[in-house]
C-alpha cells in the first residue's frame, strides 16, 4: 500500500512537472530540456557536438570630454565674480583674466540685461565665452592652451518686423506696457502722433493703437529698438495713421496715407508722458508770491533731471538765467515764432547762443531753478513776443511728400495700410 502510494504520489510529481514546463514561455522551456539528461530524450549522444565559442574582445569606446553650456543676463549690482559663479565657472586663470586683461574690458562694463553664454569642461574650467558688445559687435573669449585670447567678429545684423496692439484701459504707460511695446517704440508712438491728439487730455477709456514697428538683431540678440515703420492711433473713435518714409539717405518723416505730413512745424509738449501741473491762465494764485497775476504758459511736471526737448527747429536766441524763470533757454523759430523753456537744473552739453536746433534736441533738463516749488519745465509759446496757449493754438504743418516721391511712398503705403486694416480687424475680433 505505502509501495503503491509512493508510486502515485511519483506519478503526480512528474504530472506536476510536465503541466509547470507547458505553460513556460518558449524559452523556459528550452532551458527546461537542457537541463534533463540526454538519455531520457531518447538522443544519442554520439551525435552530439560540443564546441566552445569565445566572443570577441570589445574595442574600446572613445568618448569626448563632456562640456556645458551655461547662460546668464548680467544683473543689476553684478560683479565679475558674481557672474562667473552664476555661469558655474570656477577658473582661477579666467577669473584673473576677465578681471585684469586690457582684452576683457568691454566684459566689466556690459549693462543690464545683457545675455552672456559660457561653456566649461565638468571641473567647471571656463573652455569659451561669448557676449555682444555695445557696438553689437560679438566677442568671444577662448582658452588657449594655458591661456586666454579674445576675438572681435562684426556683428550679423538681422531686421525683423514686430506687431503690437492694445487697448486703453488705465493709461497709455500700462496700455503699452501690457502690450509688450517697448519704451523707445511707445516713445516714438507719442511724438508720431502728438500733433494730432493731446496724450495729455484726449485719450480715453476703449483707445487703441495698433504699431508695426523694426528691430535689429545681432548673432539671435536684440541690440536695437528701431523706427516704427506704420502705426494706427485709434482716439474716441476717430482713426489715425502714420507710414514711415525715407525721404533721402538720412531723412526720414511720417506721412498720412495720402502723403501729408504728420510732423508739425511745432510739437505740443517738450516733455513726452508728462503731467500739467499748470496750464495758462490770465488768473493764477502764485505759490511764493502769495498773489494772483497771469501764467502764460503751461508748466510740465517731470522729476529732476527728465530732458527737455525743443518743439521745433530754430535758433539759440539766449541761454543763461532770468529772474523767475531761473536757467531759461529761448529758441528763435521760422518767422515771429519762438518758444521758452524755464527752470531747468542744467543746460544740455555744449549749447550756446546762436546754434542751430533740430526739433527733437535736448535743449536742457527739469529742474525747480527760479520761482519754483517742485521741478517741472515751464513752457512758453510765442507770436510777435506774446504768450499763447501751445496747447491749443493752431500749429503750422510741415511739408506733404514730394512729387518725385510719390509713386514710391504709394506703394509703400498702400503695403502697410493693407497690414494695419487687418491687423485692426483681428484687434477688432478678439475685443468683440
Amino acid at each position: 500500500m505505502l509501495t503503491q502510494n509512493m508510486l502515485n504520489q511519483e506519478r503526480k510529481k512528474k504530472l506536476r512537472w510536465f503541466v509547470a514546463m507547458s505553460t513556460m514561455p518558449l524559452l523556459g522551456v528550452l532551458t527546461a530540456f537542457g537541463l534533463v539528461p540526454s538519455s531520457s530524450l531518447g538522443i544519442n549522444s554520439g551525435n552530439i557536438t560540443i564546441e566552445q565559442l569565445s566572443l570577441p574582445s570589445a574595442a574600446p569606446v572613445e568618448t569626448a570630454a563632456a562640456t556645458f553650456w551655461h547662460t546668464e543676463r548680467v544683473q543689476p549690482g553684478d560683479t565679475v565674480a558674481e557672474l562667473m559663479l552664476r555661469l558655474n565657472i570656477k577658473d582661477s586663470a579666467a577669473s584673473n583674466y576677465l578681471r585684469n586683461s586690457q582684452d576683457a574690458q568691454a566684459f566689466r562694463k556690459l549693462p543690464v540685461g545683457r545675455e552672456v553664454q559660457a561653456e566649461t569642461d565638468a571641473n567647471g574650467s571656463l573652455l569659451s565665452l561669448s557676449y555682444l558688445d555695445k557696438q553689437g559687435d560679438q566677442i568671444v573669449v577662448r582658452k588657449q592652451g594655458d591661456a586666454f585670447a579674445t576675438k572681435t567678429t562684426a556683428p550679423q545684423l538681422e531686421k525683423r518686423l514686430f506687431v503690437r496692439t492694445g487697448e486703453i484701459k488705465s493709461s497709455l504707460y500700462a496700455a503699452t506696457d501690457a502690450a509688450g511695446l517697448p519704451e523707445a517704440a511707445a516713445n516714438q508712438l507719442t511724438e508720431i502722433f502728438e500733433g494730432d491728439i493731446d496724450f495729455h487730455h484726449d485719450l480715453r477709456r476703449g483707445d487703441r493703437f495698433t504699431v508695426v514697428y523694426e528691430t535689429t538683431y545681432s548673432n539671435g540678440a536684440l541690440v536695437k529698438i528701431g523706427q516704427i515703420q506704420a502705426a494706427e492711433f485709434i482716439n474716441r473713435g476717430k482713426s489715425f495713421r502714420a507710414v514711415r518714409f525715407q525721404t533721402d539717405a538720412t531723412h526720414s518723416d511720417y506721412y498720412t496715407p495720402e502723403g501729408k505730413s504728420l510732423r508739425k512745424a511745432f510739437l505740443r509738449s517738450p516733455i513726452p508722458f508728462s503731467r500739467i501741473s499748470s496750464g495758462f491762465t490770465t488768473a493764477r494764485f502764485h505759490p511764493i508770491l502769495n498773489k494772483w497775476r497771469a501764467h502764460k504758459g503751461v508748466d510740465f511736471a517731470a522729476p529732476m533731471g527728465t530732458p527737455a526737448k525743443a518743439t521745433a527747429d530754430g535758433q539759440v536766441a539766449f541761454k543763461g538765467v532770468q529772474s523767475g524763470y531761473g536757467n531759461v533757454v529761448i529758441l528763435q523759430h521760422q518767422g515771429n515764432l519762438s518758444t521758452v523753456y524755464g527752470h531747468l537744473s542744467r543746460f544740455a552739453k555744449g549749447l550756446h547762443k546762436g546754434e542751430r536746433i533740430r526739433q527733437g534736441d535736448v535743449i536742457g533738463y527739469v529742474g525747480m531753478t527760479g520761482l519754483a516749488t517742485g521741478p517741472h519745465l515751464h513752457y512758453e509759446f510765442r507770436v510777435n513776443g506774446q504768450q499763447h496757449d501751445p496747447m491749443s493754438v493752431a500749429l503750422p504743418n510741415a511739408r506733404p511728400i514730394s512729387s518725385a516721391n510719390r509713386t514710391a511712398f504709394n506703394a509703400l503705403a498702400n503695403k502697410f495700410i493693407a497690414s494695419l486694416n487687418q491687423l485692426r480687424n483681428t484687434n477688432l475680433a478678439k475685443l468683440d
